[in-house]
């Protein structure tokens, strides 16, 4: 069997990395392999470093505000066969790691992602779920969990050098790479994605339909090149957010 690197990029997330740990020990549990936990604490100033070795995982330490730059470093450093990334306030089902072996095996398909499913829903959370499912099922770009060979990761570059969209960015540069290779990028069919509802919690359900329309200005001048207000607001909500 085929080893497994899961890699946990976390900003002061002692919060949240433990239930991410055990939700990746019970998928580990559920396959039956060899599977190493990475977590890259990026700037951690609380106790998130200690909770992941307390639980079993391999820390790192990464001081960079860019997101693809904190998982490359997991990655990179990664001894499995293969490689999965989640984000540290969400959970992987405990079929995950089976199924991305069992679809790797096949030799059809160079990568994928997984469906997103909210911890709990209302109307917007709704409206938002509907909005991912059409851009996945539109572009076939499906991120959420990433999934792929190392050797994989290492021929695209990891992840996109970006702060924001890179999720986008890389699917699109492995849905690429794969079809040169003649494999298809795809989606897990059995298992999904539990995404945390935190900032929704904490902000209001509207939070990113609400920045969408609010923010269109700060969207259009990004468009045209000059990113300074995208850049204080992805600073806000991502890299300086401790919720």
């Amino acid at each position: 069997m085929k080893s497994i690197s899961v890699i946990i990029p976390a900003h002061n997330e002692e919060k949240y990395v433990a239930r991410c740990i055990r939700s990746v020990r019970a998928a580990a549990k559920e396959y039956g392999g060899e599977v190493e936990t990475i977590v890259v604490c990026n700037r951690c100033t609380d106790k998130t470093a200690e909770i992941a070795a307390a639980h079993g995982a391999r820390v790192l330490y990464n001081e960079d505000r860019c997101i693809a730059n904190v998982r490359n470093d997991g990655i990179f450093a990664a001894a499995g066969d293969i490689v999965v990334t989640i984000d540290c306030d969400n959970r992987m089902t405990k079929g995950t790691l089976k199924e991305i072996a069992a679809l790797l095996e096949t030799g059809k398909y160079i990568g994928g992602g997984a469906p997103i499913r909210f911890e709990r829903y209302s109307v917007p959370l709704f409206l938002n779920d509907l909005l991912c499912s059409f851009s996945f099922g539109l572009t076939g770009l499906y991120c959420g969990i990433f999934w792929a060979e190392k050797e994989t990761f290492m021929a695209v570059g990891g992840f996109a050098q970006l702060k924001a969209m890179e999720d986008a960015a890389t699917a699109k540069a492995l849905k690429a790479y794969g079809k040169k290779q003649g494999k298809k990028y795809t989606a897990l069919r059995d298992n999904v994605l539990i995404n945390s509802t935190r900032k929704y919690d904490a902000l209001g359900d509207w939070l990113y339909l609400k920045l969408m329309v609010c923010n269109m200005g700060t969207l259009f001048r990004a468009a045209l090149g000059d990113r300074r207000g995208l850049d204080k607001m992805l600073d806000e909500l991502f890299y300086d957010y401790n919720g």
